[in-house]
């Protein structure tokens, strides 16, 4: 009995050590999944924030009195997928050429190609007027997952909740905080812009219950599994992405402070001799990849006109890219983008999952033979940055289309072949850019 008390004795102080160990491990890795506010009263003593140190000047483009006639053709044939995608029967808009599907991320992108087309002067205002009319209607009347908030995904033909694959799902497949965010761009837009169609747009989305959407002054999405119906609630958005799609929200009067912060969940990364700043919830952690794209940054800079924080941290990510194609010779221009073949849509990435330079589907497999100059973002950073390497972008994506049904989504890197996918996405942000040369950020906020 006195050997087997000496033995187990002679084991405590090791037995002790890996259990401290392995409690501040898991101290530290909780503690670095929560945000400084969690910790109350205490969390000047937690706070993870880092300083966004600015760049003394930017290449912002100065806006032009008008168009040119290229210019002005570029836009016909951006808005001419419009034209040919749109549905009669519910005043949606096809996120795919022909493809009778869409997502609320999409209907935004077709919204405001919508006023960018009457701003332009490429529709009358009885075109504009019926099709704002048409869409407000088919809003007011369309089915809500759980009667809260827009499913994820609907048939353009008949506003039925589908799946991914536009399959009708009776139940929906869960909302996206992302895409209803980017929906509340336009929502402000038509406030400020158009104020005569604000009651009509109230009454629209009087049903939606946007307070679902937030906890905590942050954002969540819903997952929603079909093997057993069972619905999680999740946070929703990455660094960039989170941000942009607050904004929206914000304006609109809700509380969503800590999706606005830029700098709770920031590390920086080195790329090619920029810190880029990337979110530190990696995927292991959380249900979604902390892409780092131009899409958020671009859309910030045309729709808002970018706040001191977006401002350096897009920069960072268009000289990033900038200097891969001083570096490697290779024309960059990265965001998220539907492609022709499987997987059929991808996040090419300056940063995501712990690689640079990273492509991936949105199940994260790597398809880095599907890397490509993304159009949307070539068009975009051309009109935001008086640069070289903006025009070098803009250059390589100016013959991009078909003059009947509009922009292509981009051209891949490794065989310079055309990606002639043709989406609402892209053509409705080249609608977006060429307002923006034109008048500068389009959702203006009146004080």
């Amino acid at each position: 009995m006195g050997k087997f008390l000496s033995s187990i004795q002679f084991l405590v102080k090791p037995i002790l050590f890996v259990f401290s160990l392995l409690t501040g491990i898991y101290l530290v890795l909780y503690i670095e999944k929560l945000r400084p506010s969690d910790f109350g009263f205490y969390r000047d003593i937690f706070s993870k924030e880092v300083l966004i140190q600015r760049s003394e000047s930017y290449p912002l483009r100065a806006f032009s009195d008008s168009l040119t006639a290229q210019e002005m053709k570029y836009a016909k044939i951006a808005w001419s997928y419009f034209e040919n995608n749109y549905q009669d029967s519910t005043g949606f808009v096809n996120s795919v050429q022909y493809y009778p599907s869409t997502t609320f991320w999409d209907v935004a992108s077709y919204m405001h190609a919508l006023c960018s087309a009457y701003e332009l002067g490429l529709i009358d205002s009885v075109k504009f007027d019926k099709r704002m009319k048409k869409m407000f209607s088919s809003l007011e009347g369309m089915k809500l997952f759980n009667d809260s908030l827009p499913n994820k995904v609907y048939d353009t033909r008949t506003l039925q909740m589908t799946n991914y694959g536009n399959k009708p799902v009776e139940e929906g497949v869960g909302w996206s905080a992302m895409d209803i965010g980017r929906f509340f761009s336009f929502v402000i837009r038509v406030r400020n812009n158009y104020p005569h169609y604000s009651e009509q747009l109230n009454k629209a989305i009087g049903r939606w219950h946007i307070d679902k959407i937030i906890k905590d002054g942050t954002l969540q999405g819903v997952m929603f599994s079909t093997k057993d119906n069972s619905v999680k609630i999740v946070q929703e958005g990455k660094l960039g992405y989170e941000e942009y799609a607050a904004k929206g929200i914000s304006f609109a009067g809700y509380d969503v402070t800590e999706a606005l912060s830029y700098t709770d969940f920031t590390k920086f990364v080195d790329v090619y001799g920029e810190d880029i700043a990337i979110d530190t919830r990696e995927v292991k952690y959380y249900p979604a990849y902390n892409y780092v794209t131009s899409e958020p940054y671009i859309l910030d800079g045309l729709e808002y006109g970018w706040d001191v924080s977006s401002k350096e941290l897009a920069y960072r990510v268009f000289k990033a890219q900038k200097k891969r194609h001083e570096k490697t010779g290779i024309v960059t221009s990265v965001s998220e983008d539907h492609v022709d073949r499987e997987p059929y849509f991808i996040y090419n990435c300056v940063y995501a999952d712990g690689e640079k330079w990273n492509c991936v589907s949105e199940s994260g497999d790597k398809v880095h033979e599907l890397k490509q100059i993304s159009t949307k973002a070539a068009f975009a950073w051309w009109v935001l940055y008086d640069d070289p390497y903006a025009k070098t972008l803009f250059n390589s994506v100016k013959n991009l289309y078909d003059e009947k049904n509009g922009w292509y989504s981009g051209k891949y890197e490794k065989t310079d072949s055309v990606n002639k996918a043709i989406t609402a996405n892209t053509n409705g942000v080249i609608l977006e850019a060429l307002n923006y040369k034109l008048r500068g950020a389009l959702v203006k906020m009146k004080p």
